[in-house]
């Protein structure tokens, strides 16, 4: 672990609520709250990425930005002239000269004006908030959309529950600095600039008086910043490790309740907890300094506008009504810098929040598409290995030279005591990876040379642990190909000899099932997968220990059904089981990324190698 992030947690620890805390906390859990921490992103504040977060205003530059300027400059223009016509207009000249008819005019003018404000200022509110909810949504679908185009390598780094944080928590962080922020910085800023001006008309000696405080406000300012926007960093970041316990705790709640590990689970969480709240009662003091810091600012330059004002006045230099409209104006003056201060806050929030979830945005898919990738209308099935090698980690290779054909049409198996490479070799037909060495060629094109979503479009892909979606049992068999009929699901689903189940739930096909189809055995979850990747009509087919969670009467439907399905189609099939590899019309045998035997399974049998000695295991463990 970085040193930085070694002193993040010292800091936690250091404080005195977290110690008692840590008395009820298992110490391995602390050592893995410890390492489970986000490294903090080393950046200084950097406006060129606010500007490129505000890229997302673009679209909506012709409609509800320039409405929400226009509402808000009225609103600020009418705030900057009231304070004249009371102090200059109203009480020099209405009721000094006594003159009832201008009083009465003014009066109705300033009510006026009051309620274009007010109105305005509705209209600012709802024009804002839309606009916040619309860049809000473009930002988490662009950001979704981003993740789903990553490669496998970016999931196998990171958690889901980190990933979570930021596609959620991340960008609703940044609501608040687009509903108001944006826009109430351009009406601070305009409203400072025109009190400014208007104080030095009016006095400017009284004027230079009363801002001597802030430039000593803002150099104590200054020195909050980066530890303000550090705090929020650190916030962000232990909320994606409380997010991601929460997701793996969830996720894996029966493991933890079958070896009675409540105590040790809770145990974790609740330092990942105290984590949080202790970044957040970090954050949240720091940002508390800044608001008592500017009404201290205030009441200096209140006595001040008291004292000289007094002296000023006596002197001639300046009227009464003079004196109200500065004092007017002065008091208006403060509450502009407060509210920056809110927005630098959020700005603080954003820049921290941007910050992930550009760094998601900048990562670049390992697998490149090239700009005039071929389209296949049809692929034939035919796979060629030539020379590949593979390494996940670019350490320890996965793949080791090897070279193989499957011929159209054909099914192959590949066997192999586990990290022999089997898998690895169905990633690289379905392109998740890209090869670290040689090629691999579908009907003789180099792989690289095809469009991703074309290549996999042809290909499915039916794993050990399948995935069921939250939805009906018709909805899931649907994903394979999302305009198949109702009729198709059902021939799909009668195809591999799920349609008997189904017909047995309360509803059928309708039935709804949660995520992960926990109300369904392993056997019907396979079952509804083999549906779903037949229902797509691949050209390749990969089975990856399709069949290793189906019990012997289920396996028998599924072979089969696959006698038929796969006829004409390649197939590759990762097993264990004899059943399922003998009829295959070729055998891989792999072992540390290298090929030792190939041939059907007779032809193997006969060689008495390596093969020979699974399949003689295997009978061995079955008859024991």
């Amino acid at each position: 672990m970085s040193t930085q992030a070694e002193k993040n947690y010292s800091e936690v620890k250091q404080d005195d609520q977290l110690k008692r805390k840590e008395n009820h906390v298992h110490p391995n859990a602390l050592k893995r709250f410890r390492y489970s921490q986000d490294l903090v992103i080393e950046k200084s504040f950097n406006w060129s990425q606010m500007w490129r977060l505000l890229g997302y205003l673009k679209p909506y530059s012709k409609s509800l930005v320039p409405l929400s300027i226009i509402v808000v400059l009225l609103t600020t223009a009418i705030r900057l002239f009231i304070p004249v016509i009371i102090g200059v207009y109203i009480l020099e000249q209405a009721i000094s000269e006594k003159n009832s008819n201008l009083l009465t005019t003014l009066v109705l003018s300033i009510s006026a004006m009051y309620l274009i404000s007010y109105i305005a200022n509705i209209l600012r509110i709802s024009w804002l908030n839309k606009l916040g909810q619309h860049v809000i949504y473009d930002l988490r679908k662009h950001l979704f959309t981003h993740v789903q185009g990553l490669s496998h390598r970016f999931f196998d780094q990171r958690s889901a529950g980190s990933i979570l944080v930021r596609i959620l928590n991340d960008v609703n962080s940044l609501q608040e600095l687009f509903t108001n922020g944006i826009i109430n910085l351009l009406m601070d800023c305009i409203m400072l600039v025109g009190i400014v001006v208007i104080l030095f008309t009016l006095s400017p000696p009284l004027a230079l008086a009363v801002m001597i405080t802030v430039p000593i406000m803002f150099l104590i300012s200054t020195k909050l910043r980066r530890s303000i926007r550090r705090s929020w960093q650190t916030v962000r970041h232990r909320q994606s490790s409380l997010n991601s316990h929460l997701n793996e705790s969830l996720q894996g709640i029966r493991v933890t309740q079958s070896f009675t590990q409540e105590k040790e689970n809770m145990a974790f969480f609740d330092g990942v907890n105290t984590g949080n709240y202790e970044a957040w009662r970090v954050a949240t003091q720091k940002n508390a300094t800044f608001r008592p810091l500017v009404e201290m600012t205030n009441a200096v330059g209140t006595a001040i506008l008291i004292w000289f004002g007094a002296i000023l006045i006596g002197n001639g230099q300046i009227s009464i009504g003079e004196f109200v409209s500065f004092a007017f104006y002065l008091g208006m003056f403060w509450e502009p810098i407060s509210r920056l201060g809110q927005v630098y806050n959020q700005l603080l929030i954003g820049m921290a929040s941007s910050e992930r979830i550009f760094e998601f945005l900048d990562e670049k898919p390992l697998i490149d598409e090239k700009e005039k990738a071929i389209q296949l209308a049809e692929i034939k099935g035919q796979i060629e290995f030539e020379n590949v090698e593979f390494s996940y980690d670019n350490k320890r290779k996965a793949l080791n030279g090897i070279s193989l054909e499957m011929k159209a049409g054909q099914t192959v198996a590949l066997v192999g005591h586990t990290g022999s490479g089997k898998t690895t070799i169905a990633n690289l037909i379905s392109r998740f990876y890209d090869a670290t060495g040689g090629k691999v060629k579908i009907d003789g094109h180099d792989i690289r040379d095809i469009s991703v979503k074309n290549l996999r479009s042809q290909i499915s892909i039916v794993l050990q642990d399948t995935f069921i979606f939250s939805g009906t049992i018709m909805e899931n068999i649907r994903f394979g190909r999302p305009d198949a009929a109702d009729e198709e699901v059902i021939e799909a689903a009668k195809a591999i000899g799920a349609d008997p189940f189904i017909q047995k739930l309360p509803n059928g096909y309708f039935t709804e099932v949660e995520e992960r189809g926990n109300i369904l055995s392993v056997g019907e979850r396979q079952l509804l997968s083999f549906a779903r990747a037949l229902l797509a009509d691949p050209r390749i087919l990969i089975l990856d220990e399709a069949t290793a969670s189906i019990d012997t009467e289920t396996e028998v439907k599924i072979q089969n059904a696959l006698r038929t399905l796969l006829k004409g189609r390649t197939s590759i099939i990762i097993a264990h089981r004899l059943s399922t590899i003998r009829e295959a019309d070729q055998i891989f045998v792999l072992e540390n990324g290298h090929i030792l035997e190939s041939g059907n399974h007779d032809h193997l049998m006969m060689k008495k190698g390596e093969y020979f000695g699974l399949i003689s295991a295997q009978f061995k463990m079955l008859n024991a």
